[in-house]
């Protein structure tokens, strides 16, 4: 099994979300977790690598041209009224649901996260690319507790995201 690993947004072109008391970027939360799942998952023996792309096309292309089996984008959430809180992991087919399921269930049982649930989704990266793919919204950056969970967790995150895809690839 081959997995791309997409931490979400980019480094200097596009922070993604960003918390507005701390300033706190979901692109540094994304791209630290992204290389943990990468760590446990090399240490599992899967085959993967972490691609980050300021352009949804050129992330699906590096994950089509990676021929990719299963794709991970990793994010932060936000909302405006900043108390919205917990994880949800979104898919586009059935094979999808199922890995977004997997990833879901290991956050859920690794922290005390709101469970926001697996959801089907719209997004671009869910539909053009030719893995079975999920992507994992951890938590919300602007909420001040969920801020705490994702700052003191992302090695907690990493593994659960780390052993859903292995759970995946298992079922």
């Amino acid at each position: 099994m081959k997995v791309f690993i997409n931490p979400g947004h980019h480094v200097t072109l596009d922070s993604g979300a960003v918390n507005p008391v701390t300033g706190d970027r979901e692109v540094d939360i994304a791209i630290e977790c992204a290389k943990l799942v990468e760590k446990y998952l090399l240490a599992a023996g899967v085959e993967c690598t972490v691609g980050q792309y300021n352009e949804l096309q050129e992330i699906c292309d590096a994950s089509n041209a990676y021929d990719a089996d299963v794709f991970v984008s990793i994010h932060c959430n936000a909302c405006e009224s900043h108390e919205a809180r917990g994880t949800e992991t979104y898919y586009k087919s059935f094979s999808g649901q199922h890995l977004a399921s997997c990833i879901q269930s290991q956050i859920i049982r690794s922290i005390a996260m709101i469970d926001r649930g697996v959801k089907e989704g719209n997004l671009y990266v869910l539909k053009h690319t030719e893995a079975v793919a999920a992507l994992v919204e951890l938590g919300f950056i602007d909420n001040m507790d969920d801020l705490a969970m994702l700052k003191d967790n992302t090695d907690t995150f990493a593994r659960a995201i780390a052993r859903g895809i292995t759970d995946y690839e298992i079922a």
